[in-house]
C-alpha cells in the first residue's frame, strides 16, 4: 500500500479567517483550523453549507476572497504547483473519462504526480485489477468510485482532501479505505474531508461550516 512520505517531519496546513463569495452570497467567513501530521478534520454542516467549497478552496481550485492557506509559512497560492504536488483531491463528482479504460484513467491521474509505478498495487487495493482493460463506460456508479479513489494510492502525497469519498461503496470497501486512511495517518499523512457515512477516523477535528456562517459571526462578534 502507497502511503505519504516515509519523511516523518513534523508539516503543518492552516486556514487563517478563509472567507467564500459565491454565487451571489457570502457562503462562510473566518475559517480558521491547522492540522498536523497524522491529523484529520471531518468537515461537517447541512446540505449547500459551502462543504465542497471549502474542499476546492482548500485545493486550491478556488480564491477566497479573503483569509490566506498555510503550509508551514508558506502561502499556498504564492506556488499553486507545488501545493498540487502535495495533495490527492477527490472531488464529490467522479471525473472518469468513459473512453479510456480503467488503468489508462488511473495511470494519466499518476502521471500528474510524476510516477506510475504503483498503478497496479492502487488497483489490486480495492479489487479493481481484474478491471484494468475495460472501458470506464460499462462500470456502475460503485466501480467508478473505486477507480476514483485509486488516485490517492497511486503517488505519495502529504495531504488527502476527499469529498464525500465513500458515496456508492459497499461495506467490506469502507472498511478497505478506512484502512488506507489509518495507514496513511500512521505514516505522517493528514486528511481533511467531508462525508454523510460514519467512518473510523480517531481523534479528528470536527470543521463545522454551520458556526462559519455569515449570521453567527455577526452574533459571535457582539461579544
Amino acid at each position: 500500500m502507497v502511503t505519504s512520505s516515509s519523511d516523518r517531519e513534523n508539516v503543518y496546513f492552516a486556514s487563517d479567517q478563509v472567507a467564500c463569495f459565491r454565487g451571489g452570497r457570502t457562503v462562510f467567513v473566518g475559517v480558521t483550523f491547522s492540522i498536523n501530521s497524522g491529523g484529520a478534520v471531518l468537515v461537517k454542516g447541512p446540505n449547500g453549507i459551502g462543504k465542497s467549497t471549502m474542499l476546492r478552496i482548500l485545493a486550491g481550485l478556488m480564491r477566497p476572497i479573503y483569509g490566506t492557506l498555510k503550509w508551514h509559512d508558506h502561502k499556498t497560492h504564492v506556488e499553486p504547483e507545488i501545493h498540487f504536488k502535495r495533495i490527492h483531491y477527490v472531488g464529490h463528482h467522479d471525473p472518469v473519462k468513459p473512453a479510456l479504460t480503467v488503468i489508462e484513467n488511473v495511470s494519466f491521474w499518476a502521471s500528474l504526480h510524476g510516477t506510475r509505478d504503483h498503478v497496479q498495487s492502487a488497483l489490486e487495493e480495492f479489487d479493481i485489477a481484474h478491471l484494468a482493460d475495460v472501458p470506464a463506460r460499462f462500470l456502475s456508479a460503485g466501480q467508478k468510485r473505486k477507480v476514483n479513489l485509486t488516485r490517492i494510492l497511486t503517488a505519495p502525497t502529504r495531504l488527502w482532501l476527499l469529498d464525500e469519498p465513500t458515496t456508492g461503496l459497499d461495506a467490506a470497501t469502507v472498511a478497505k479505505f478506512e484502512q488506507c486512511m489509518a495507514a496513511h495517518r500512521n505514516s505522517g499523512g493528514m486528511i481533511i474531508l467531508s462525508t454523510h457515512t460514519p467512518l473510523d477516523l480517531p481523534e479528528a477535528q470536527v470543521l463545522n461550516l454551520s458556526d462559519y456562517q455569515p449570521e453567527a459571526a455577526a452574533h459571535d462578534n457582539l461579544y
